[in-house]
């Protein structure tokens, strides 16, 4: 039956304890989120882009998963069309060399391809990046606050605060995203509400004018077939009697001055 012989059985062999779950590894957590599609979950390949929160995603994955929106997460859902993207413009690391994972060999999971092109942080989730949404330039948010500027530090392009994006955001920084998408989204709107009333107005005003057949005003009727000089009271008899219309032109017993006279060819 056991326990003879003198063997005094230990509390961990006659009780059974719940196992603590496995945990994750951060470093490689946070590798992975920095190096993979959010979408497909394979590595990130150029075309890069990101959204309004700061996720990164291959490009190719955005359009499948817009055509086939199936595919598309519940974190993406905010994710219409390629203008809820922006194509990021990334420094490349020189001293990074991929390599194959074969399980043979140590994978340096803290380098990356990609570096802030200011002050050379490597882009590996240790330091916080930020992209700039009008132009998609990649920098460090220290090089941000150490070199305070409104205009982009890669491309001199003028920006405001709302056009910070925060990478892979997390906690309030990723409220914050979120507030600025909204904020973002409405402005749009406003934008394309502006535009199509703008729009309505100018075709509004376009039908309201008169076509060249409807004009009333009597300097134009001169250009309608039905109109005589001798019948327009507004001309006077000196006027009136340059022309062949005129009845003293048909008295007259020689040719006109100014045009051919066929009565008396």
């Amino acid at each position: 039956m056991g326990c003879d012989g003198g063997t005094i059985p230990k509390r961990d062999e006659l009780v059974r304890t719940k196992k603590k779950p496995e945990q994750k590894d951060k470093n490689s957590e946070l590798s992975f989120r920095w190096q993979h599609c959010t979408i497909s979950q394979t590595p990130l390949q150029s075309p890069i882009v990101s959204c309004g929160l700061g996720r990164l995603y291959n490009k190719v994955a955005v359009i499948e998963a817009i055509l086939d929106r199936t595919n598309l997460p519940d974190v993406c859902q905010h994710i219409k069309s390629l203008k809820d993207v922006k194509d990021l413009q990334l420094t490349n690391n020189p001293s990074f060399k991929p390599s194959a994972e074969k399980g043979d060999a140590y994978i340096d999971r803290q380098t990356s391809p990609y570096i802030c092109p200011v002050i050379g942080l490597e882009m590996n989730g240790k330091f916080k990046f930020v992209f700039v949404w009008s132009c998609g330039c990649v920098v460090s948010e220290r090089a941000l606050k150490e070199v305070k500027t409104k205009t982009c530090h890669k491309c001199q392009k003028p920006f405001s605060d709302d056009d910070i994006i925060i990478m892979n955001a997390e906690g309030d920084d990723l409220e914050l995203m979120k507030t600025r998408l909204e904020a973002r989204q409405a402005r749009l709107r406003a934008e394309k509400k502006n535009k199509c009333e703008a729009k309505r107005n100018k075709n509004e005003m376009a039908a309201k004018r008169p076509s060249s057949g409807d004009i009333s005003d009597p300097q134009f009727k001169k250009t309608k077939g039905s109109y005589s000089v001798s019948s327009d009271p507004r001309a006077t008899e000196v006027f009136k009697s340059l022309f062949t219309t005129h009845k003293r032109a048909r008295d007259q017993t020689k040719a006109h001055w100014v045009t051919y006279n066929p009565f008396y060819n």
